[in-house]
């Protein structure tokens, strides 16, 4: 059961945007990455598609045997749509956190699956849409 202090979760999107080498020279891509509930940064892939930035996470995870990611937080640079939860459900990872808006049906299916979704990950504040116990509280 992973258990995730808000004010990590808070400093994951600039880690994350540190790391992005490749966003710095073109300004146009989107990034996934997978951190540990301290903090610490995993792993983390670029592509112009959300999508393909998750599947290059899920894949090289696969590849060097990391899977299940069920001690890990992924933050995904954009949206977070229905089709980017079923991945990080394949993949088991319980708190998936968005710098922008999930979709409705992303929501649901976060719901279902039992996953943590975060969205609006930004300028020091965030929404909790579903499972908000893996946040530790006061």
């Amino acid at each position: 059961t992973l258990q995730l202090d808000p004010e990590v979760l808070l400093t994951l999107p600039g880690r994350m945007r540190q790391a992005q080498a490749t966003f710095d020279a073109t300004g146009g891509l989107h990034a996934s990455a997978i951190f540990s509930s301290q903090g610490e940064l995993r792993l983390l892939r670029e592509d112009v598609g959300r999508h393909n930035a998750l599947d290059k996470v899920i894949g090289s995870s696969l590849l060097s045997g990391s899977l299940p990611l069920h001690d890990c937080v992924l933050i995904l640079s954009g949206r977070a749509s229905f089709e980017l939860l079923q991945k990080a459900m394949a993949a088991q990872i319980p708190i998936v956190a968005a710098i922008g808006a999930p979709s409705t049906l992303a929501v649901d299916l976060a719901d279902t699956c039992g996953i943590t979704l975060v969205g609006f990950l930004r300028d020091g504040s965030f929404n909790v849409y579903t499972h908000g116990g893996r946040l530790k509280t006061a």
